[in-house]
């Protein structure tokens, strides 16, 4: 059977200890003895998985707001060396980048 992540995630030590005594792989030697982070690790590794877990953002253009992200931090630079400095001008650019953030924080899944 083809396991993902987060199938394995999901099952207990037990569990992933009885997936662990049919794969016969070095990775997950002494299995009995393995928690189950180092199981996970194990089975990922015998079984060819890839162990991150992957952030999707949903709802929202990902390149767009970070390239308007590097945008504003680039103007907040500016307006930083600029001897006569813009509060008004900074906060602005500090909230809409951290409102930027947090949308892309929403988004992902």
């Amino acid at each position: 059977m083809a396991y993902t992540y987060q199938d394995l995630k999901k099952k207990t030590v037990a569990q992933l200890r009885e997936i662990a005594k049919g794969a016969k792989n070095e990775a997950v030697a002494g299995y009995s003895q393995l928690n189950k982070e180092h199981l996970l690790l194990g089975l990922c590794k015998a079984f060819g998985i890839d162990s991150r877990v992957h952030h999707v953002a949903q709802g929202v253009d990902k390149t767009k707001l970070k390239g308007t992200i590097k945008q504003l931090k680039k103007d907040r630079d500016e307006a930083l060396a600029q001897p006569e400095k813009d509060y008004k001008k900074l906060k602005t650019i500090r909230r809409t980048v951290h409102g930027l953030k947090r949308e892309l924080r929403k988004a992902m899944l």
